[in-house]
C-alpha cells in the first residue's frame, strides 16, 4: 500500500508487455521447430529474448527505485505517489544495472554451453556440436565477463559511491573516513572492534574506483549513524568479494581459453576442457552473490532513505502464516529445480538430434 501507486506500475507493464512476449513465443520456440521454417524460428528465438530482457528492465526498474526513489511524491498519508514515468524508467541507477545484471545472464549461458561443449569433447560423442559449444560458449562468455567489470561493474560501483556511501563503506568492511581510501582484497570485518583483520589493502584503489581519484575522500562507517548501517556487515563484505572474485576468475579462465582457440589446441586439451566442464555452476553464485551485495547493502531500508525494512511489515499477516508460505515456496522450488536439473541432464546426455548430427556438417 505504501508503495503501489509507483511500483505498481512497472509490475503492471512486465506482466502486460514483456510476460505476453514470453508466454506466447516460448510456446511456438519449443513446439514450433519441426513445423515452421529456420528463419521463422530463429525470429521466434529473438523475440522471446526480447521479451525475457524487457521482462527483466521492468523487474530491475522497480528495484532500482527501491535503490534510488526518484520521479514521485508522498501524499498526505504518506504513501508514495508516482510523479513521472519517465522518470522512473529511466532511473540513473537503473541502466548501469541492467546492463550489469543482464551481462551476468549471458556469462551465465556461455558457461553453461561450454560445459555442454566440454562434455560433448570429452565423451567422444557429437564432436561437431562439442566444438561449436565450447567456441560459441568461451566468446561470449568472455565478451560479457569483461563488459561487467567495464564499464558496467565501474559504473554500478560509482553509482553507490554517489548515492549509497553507507553501503560502499560497509562493502568495503571500513570503519574511518579516509583519503586516498584503499582496497581490502581480503580481510574480516571486525564489529566489536570496529576494524578490519589481516587486510590485504591496494594503496589508494578504492578511491578509484568509487570517484576515479586516487586521493578522494571516501567516508567510513563511523561518519554514519549507526542505526543507517547495513545490518550484516561482514556477510555484506564477503559476498562483495565472492562475486568480484569469480569474475576475475571467469575472465582469467576465458583468456586462457582464447589462447588455446587461437592456437588450436583447446579442442584436445582434456585437462581445460574439465576446467570448463566444472566451471559451470559458478556463475549462477557469482549472481547470487552480487544480488545479496546489493540487497545487503540497501538495509536498513526498503525503499533507501524513505522506508526502512522494518517499516515493511504487515500486521495482517502472522509469523505464522510468513513461515508456512516461506516453506510452501521453498518446497515449490526445490521440487521445480530437482525436476530442471534431470531434464536438463538427460537431454544433454542424449545430445542433439540423431538426424541432425549425422551430417557432422557444423563448423569445425
Amino acid at each position: 500500500r505504501a508503495a503501489g501507486g509507483v511500483i505498481g506500475q512497472t509490475l503492471a507493464m512486465e506482466g502486460v508487455f514483456a510476460f505476453f512476449l514470453e508466454s506466447t513465443f516460448v510456446g511456438l520456440l519449443l513446439f514450433g521447430e519441426k513445423r515452421l521454417s529456420a528463419k521463422a524460428h530463429w525470429a521466434i528465438a529473438l523475440l522471446l529474448w526480447l521479451g525475457t530482457w524487457l521482462s527483466a528492465y521492468f523487474i530491475l526498474a522497480t528495484n532500482a527505485w527501491m535503490q534510488h526513489p526518484v520521479g514521485y511524491k508522498l501524499a498526505p498519508g504518506g504513501e508514495a505517489e508516482l510523479k513521472s514515468l519517465w522518470a522512473l524508467l529511466l532511473n540513473p541507477w537503473l541502466g548501469w544495472m541492467f546492463l550489469h545484471n543482464q551481462l551476468g545472464t549471458v556469462v551465465t549461458g556461455g558457461f553453461v554451453m561450454a560445459a555442454v561443449g566440454a562434455f560433448y569433447l570429452l565423451s567422444g560423442k557429437h564432436q561437431a556440436y562439442g566444438r561449436t559449444f565450447v567456441r560459441l560458449g568461451v566468446t561470449s562468455a568472455g565478451v560479457a565477463s569483461l563488459l561487467m567489470l567495464f564499464p558496467t561493474g565501474d559504473m554500478q560501483a560509482k553509482n553507490v559511491a554517489r548515492h549509497q556511501p553507507a553501503a560502499l563503506a560497509g562493502m568495503e568492511g571500513m570503519f574511518e573516513t579516509v583519503r586516498g581510501a584503499p582496497f581490502a582484497v581480503v580481510g574480516q570485518p571486525d564489529m566489536e572492534k570496529l576494524r578490519m583483520d589481516n587486510p590485504l589493502l591496494i594503496p589508494g584503489f578504492l578511491s578509484f574506483l568509487a570517484y576515479g581519484d586516487w586521493s578522494a575522500e571516501v567516508k567510513g562507517l563511523r561518519a554514519f549513524p549507526r542505526d543507517q548501517w547495513p545490518d550484516q556487515v561482514p556477510l555484506l563484505f564477503y559476498s562483495f568479494r565472492i562475486m568480484i572474485g569469480l569474475g576475475v576468475a571467469f575472465i582469467i579462465v576465458c583468456l586462457v581459453s582464447w589462447f588455446k582457440l587461437w592456437r588450436g589446441r583447446l579442442f584436445q586439451s582434456r585437462g581445460w576442457l574439465w576446467v570448463l566442464l566444472v566451471t559451470a555452476p559458478f556463475p549462477f553464485i557469482a549472481n547470487t552473490a552480487g544480488w545479496m551485495a546489493a540487497e545487503l547493502g540497501r538495509q536498513p531500508w526498503l525503499i533507501y532513505g524513505v522506508t526502512r525494512t522494518a517499516e515493511g511489515a504487515s500486521f495482517n499477516v502472522s509469523g505464522a502464516n510468513a513461515l508456512f508460505t516461506l516453506m510452501g515456496f521453498t518446497g515449490m522450488y526445490a521440487v521445480l529445480a530437482i525436476l530442471f536439473l534431470y531434464l536438463s541432464g538427460r537431454e544433454i546426455d542424449h545430445g542433439p538430434e540423431p538426424q541432425a548430427d549425422a551430417g557432422d556438417n557444423l563448423p569445425h
